[in-house]
């Protein structure tokens, strides 16, 4: 099952700068990435009609944005995340 999930959804290697949020945050932006990609094949192929698309794709981009908030990812030095 391990190798099965790893051809699905591969990880790229992160080179940006190592922080723990920016590792974590990373993480959550492929899994957006695949997530997206999936959705949109369905589209595509007729298995998922475009509304139900659209509210799939919105659906995960707040999920993302709240993980970017959450780990305060873009913030100013000083300021709390979350806030």
């Amino acid at each position: 099952m391990n190798d099965l999930q790893a051809f699905l959804c591969p990880l790229a290697r992160y080179y940006g700068q190592v922080k723990p949020q920016n590792l974590v945050f990373n993480a959550n932006l492929q899994e957006f990435s695949q997530r997206v990609s999936l959705i949109a094949n369905l589209e595509t192929n007729g298995k998922l009609s475009p509304e139900a698309s659209y509210t799939q794709v919105e659906a995960l981009w707040q999920q993302l944005q709240t993980s970017k908030n959450q780990l305060g990812i873009g913030q100013s030095f000083g300021e709390q995340p979350g806030v």
